[in-house]
């Protein structure tokens, strides 16, 4: 494929509509209801959120992790010495982004990431299969490594080690909330004039307002 076909590639949105008086008061629970019709359409990788971090030096960096759990915000899990952890660790604030291209839609979240506390990381931990306990020791994320079979080394050998299935919650390993000050819903319409719904928050509460496409 070249330049000219990716530039004349186009898809028309027009499954749906969204306005600021029919939205929910909370964008908390607006996101709810959104998920739960994501869900129920069955998508692909329906918690798949891209993470937009900053680093100490300035420069962004963003990648795919996945959703698990909402409450008063979003929360995630990593390695806290991976790139996305030490980013977090010099600047706190990130974005996130859902897309749902089967539902022609998306939302931005803009807040500042918190890690959770030890309980909660210890009781998600311990829903996770074994091999994903497992692989959270095997792998210094983020890091160089050598060659694939170093990677498969260590976790045979901590495979080895964990043999009765009891893997303990690595102390550099756990979640994080993204608790949100600004949220932008994103419905697809005809001839790009989509429609954007902004939740900004202020010292009383939510603010909600439509922006242009």
């Amino acid at each position: 494929m070249n330049r000219r076909d990716i530039a004349d590639l186009r898809t028309e949105y027009q499954r749906e509509t969204l306005d600021e008086f029919s939205v929910a008061h909370n964008p908390l629970e607006q996101f709810s209801r959104w998920m739960d019709e994501v869900l129920a359409a069955e998508v692909l990788e329906p918690t798949a959120m891209t993470l937009a971090t900053v680093g100490a030096n300035g420069r962004p960096s963003a990648r795919t992790v996945l959703l698990k759990g909402i409450d008063e915000g979003f929360v995630f899990y990593t390695n806290y010495t991976s790139r996305k952890g030490t980013d977090l660790e010099s600047n706190p604030y990130a974005s996130l982004l859902f897309f749902w291209p089967d539902l022609q839609r998306q939302v931005r979240v803009e807040g500042r990431a918190e890690k959770i506390t030890i309980e909660e990381s210890e009781a998600y931990f311990r829903t996770r299969p074994l091999g994903s306990k497992i692989g959270a020791w095997a792998s210094q994320q983020s890091q160089p490594l050598s060659s694939r079979d170093e990677l498969e080394r260590r976790t045979i050998e901590l495979e080895r080690q964990y043999s009765d299935g009891n893997v303990p919650l690595p102390p550099f390993w756990g979640g994080y909330r993204l608790l949100p000050d600004a949220m932008e819903f994103w419905q697809g319409r005809p001839s790009r004039l989509h429609d954007r719904i902004l939740y900004e928050r202020g010292e009383t509460g939510w603010t909600i307002s439509r922006l242009s496409p």
